[in-house]
């Protein structure tokens, strides 16, 4: 019976020449790799200009077997025939191995593929398989046959941990670079990659992969990013693995809160922005980035804020990174290398003193910061074009809150200064520079215009819309009277585990605890004020600790009160130590003086009610918030 093995692709981060330089080391022997004893070149041959060679060898084995077999085979060691065909201008290596001994009682052929990543050059993958037809074995096929695939699936484990240690050794000793015609070697003077170059080291690598599982990522509902995402919050944060893990899981929550995977499936696209938004893409630069073009100066920015708000515009603005990213893909396809960023193109003819209207600044440096924390190292290069005496205002007021490496990557052109050397045509091809530009390229971009004021609309109008848009996110409202607190629940069943939340104060101050009881709680009914007549004063909050529970003995606190002010974001975890439910409260904040429990519940509303027959009273003391808690159980190991 023929059986049959393939190894899922893996990817090492690293130059395909680095990976060969390691990979030679492996030859003669290697101390490291002890299953591999020795081998004896059979045959090499080398084209003219260096780009191929072929070199067979005949490799010793030392194959994990029971002792009893290995007598019964008669054998010590196990001899294979490899051949290795190496392409340094293609980069690839193809290597076949077929066994030597006992070739007329079984037959097994491997076949393995170095290659460079499709996404990304400066990576490279591997793919692995192999097929094994035992015909006889002195009565012990089946025994064989087991062994075989036992050893093959053990040896793969024990190999990749020899090919870590092997890539350490050859990290930093020489800088190979990729393969050019009449050179064969490392460079003069071995010298390092260029800035352009980022090489991740490889225990950065392996171990920001491995915070990322200790994270918990792989085991919740989290979407797994892509490699070269992951690559850019490592970059983004100059490789330190912690400022990268955080970064990464808050962007991971932010986009399962707010649904950004589906944004472009879900997102219309109002026909005002469509009309007077003076943005869109066009064609691509000289590298093969994605071109996107903003005239902002014929941008009414402040006319698009009073008509739709500023949480339409900043769904706008991330549909276009979502764009982007998109776009990247597609193009790393079409000019077969990676492509991970795009070239924006930013025209500030007609900038003025009312694009600095301050609710304008206010949603520009929200979305600068939102784009910021979210889509790091995207952006590959910024031209910005025919700046005005304006513009250093405007410099000055978003220049700080933008991150110092993004900085660098702005290109300012003053006038005309873009249609001479080191201009536009460095950097964009004569036949895509817009016309508007000078250029024979026609430019969809909306030529914008002032909205028309008759299209604004009132404060109150926008407020309602944006609360609207906070619903459909996967953000809860809830409001906290005194003593009608607001609580959630969480079972909890393995330790360990990560409770994570995220919530927005709206209005007035609340004090945030996190208990724990062994019990399960019951929601408190509301039988106690329908006897009484009156209507519940906070119908979509939900109380859950018993007011005969005594604190320290029903439950415990497992964390220190958080006191919350008006207008603050939170977010937080916590690790937990015990199975059992964990309830997470939020109650509204009073002074000391004014509270004689530290623990307010429904019979204190209703003393309250009892005092005064007004109910608007309760309401001038109402605390409300957007709250979004993540119910995933994320085990940290």
């Amino acid at each position: 019976m023929v059986q049959k093995y393939q190894s899922p692709v893996r990817v090492y981060k690293y130059p395909f020449e680095l990976i060969m330089a390691a990979y030679e080391r492996r030859f003669p022997n290697c101390p490291l790799i002890p299953m591999f004893v020795n081998s004896v070149i059979i045959s090499e041959c080398h084209s003219e200009d260096g780009a191929s060679q072929v070199i067979e060898r005949r490799c010793t084995m030392d194959v994990e077997a029971p002792r009893l077999l290995k007598r019964i085979a008669g054998v010590e060691y196990m001899y294979f025939i490899q051949k290795n065909s190496l392409n340094r201008r293609e980069r690839t290596l193809h290597i076949e191995a077929y066994n030597e001994s006992f070739s007329s009682r079984v037959n097994v052929y491997e076949h393995c593929c170095y290659m460079v990543h499709p996404e990304n050059e400066d990576w490279t993958c591997f793919e692995q398989s192999a097929s094994m037809d035992i015909k006889s074995f002195f009565g012990f096929e089946s025994t064989a046959e087991k062994i075989a695939m036992k050893q093959y699936a053990t040896s793969i484990k024990k190999v990749c941990v020899y090919w870590r240690d092997l890539l350490s050794q050859a990290e930093g000793t020489i800088f190979t670079p990729a393969w050019i015609c009449g050179s064969v070697g490392v460079a003069p003077g071995g010298e390092g990659p260029q800035l352009d170059q980022v090489y991740c080291p490889v225990g950065t690598v392996l171990e920001f992969l491995q915070a990322r599982f200790s994270a918990g990522l792989t085991h919740s509902t989290l979407k797994i990013p892509k490699d070269q995402h992951v690559l850019r919050f490592l970059c983004s944060r100059d490789f330190n693995l912690e400022k990268a893990k955080e970064a990464l899981c808050q962007t991971l929550t932010w986009r399962k809160q707010h649904q950004i995977d589906f944004l472009l499936d879900t997102w219309q696209c109002p026909q005002l922005l469509q009309d007077y938004y003076t943005g869109g893409w066009h064609h691509h630069d000289k590298d093969g980035r994605p071109l996107y073009i903003l005239r902002l100066g014929q941008m009414d920015t402040k006319g698009l804020v009073r008509v739709l708000g500023e949480e339409n515009l900043l769904r706008h603005v991330l549909s276009i990174n979502e764009e982007g990213l998109r776009h990247c893909e597609e193009n790393t396809k079409i000019f077969g290398k990676p492509i991970s960023c795009w070239t924006c193109l930013v025209d500030l003819e007609g900038l003025n003193m009312r694009h600095l209207w301050r609710p304008g600044i206010k949603a520009l440096l929200r979305m600068i910061e939102l784009v910021g924390a979210n889509y790091p190292e995207t952006l590959g290069r910024l031209l910005i074009l025919r700046a005005p005496r304006v513009f250093p205002v405007l410099w000055t007021l978003v220049s700080p809150f933008i991150d110092e490496n993004t900085r660098k990557k702005f290109l300012i052109y003053a006038g005309n200064d873009y249609q001479g050397p080191g201009g536009l045509v460095d950097y964009i091809n004569r036949d895509f520079i817009p016309d508007f530009l000078g250029g024979d390229a026609l430019c969809d971009v909306p030529e914008g215009g002032l909205v028309p004021k008759s299209l604004y609309r009132t404060a109150e109008e926008l407020e309602s819309e944006e609360v609207k848009l906070w619903n459909e996110t996967i953000y809860k409202s809830a409001s906290v009277l005194k003593g009608a607190p607001h609580e959630v629940l969480i079972e909890i069943t393995e330790v360990s585990s990560v409770i994570t939340w995220d919530f927005d104060v709206c209005k007035g101050d609340v004090i945030f605890n996190i208990y724990h009881s062994r019990r399960a709680p019951q929601p408190v009914k509301r039988d106690v004020l329908s006897a009484h007549n009156l209507a519940c004063p906070a119908g979509n909050n939900v109380q859950l600790i018993d007011r005969s529970w005594m604190l320290g003995q029903d439950y415990s606190m497992v964390e220190t009160a958080l006191t919350c002010r008006e207008g603050e974001s939170v977010q937080g975890s916590h690790v937990t130590r015990w199975p059992g439910f964990y309830i997470l409260q939020w109650r509204l904040y009073s002074s000391p003086s004014c509270t004689s429990s530290s623990r307010p519940r429904v019979d204190d509303v209703l003393a309250s009610l009892q005092v005064s027959s007004h109910k608007c009273r309760l309401c001038s003391s109402q605390f409300s918030f957007h709250l979004s808690v993540s119910f995933d159980v994320l085990p940290l190991f």
